[in-house]
């Protein structure tokens, strides 16, 4: 039976499930921190102080986790079979009329058949300057 094919185990989904509640939960109690805060005055700088340092917290996990997870991402092959013989995307066409500038599809295809990463890319590449990492 092909990997993709293969049935999950019920403790990988409920894993998944426990972490989805468990991100929800501190959404829930970030955002009733946050009403309850603004709700108190007697109280307020204190909750607020803890509302703060909550986000902060939270947003500077989710930012270091994001990093880890996306930097790799960014810097890995695209084409496992670059620079080998059997590349089947190295399929670059060109041709030239008269005297006209030769044209070809190498400038697109070349990044991915000499074994680049989605920062290489032409035109993807700019655009993962604003991921993190």
């Amino acid at each position: 039976m092909a990997r993709h094919a293969a049935r999950t185990s019920p403790r990988r989904t409920l894993l998944r499930a426990g972490l989805t509640v468990t991100a929800a939960g501190a959404a829930l109690g970030l955002a009733g921190t946050a009403a309850q805060a603004a709700a108190a005055d007697t109280d307020a700088p204190l909750l607020a102080g803890a509302g703060t340092a909550a986000t902060q917290g939270l947003t500077g996990a989710l930012t270091h986790s994001t990093t880890g997870a996306v930097s790799p991402l960014t810097t890995l092959q695209l084409d496992p079979l670059a620079n080998t013989g059997v590349d089947p995307l190295d399929n670059a066409v060109g041709t030239q009329v008269a005297d006209f500038k030769p044209l070809s599809t190498a400038l697109v295809t070349d990044p991915v058949t000499n074994g680049g990463a989605l920062q290489d890319l032409p035109v993807v590449g700019r655009a993962t300057g604003l991921l993190p990492g």
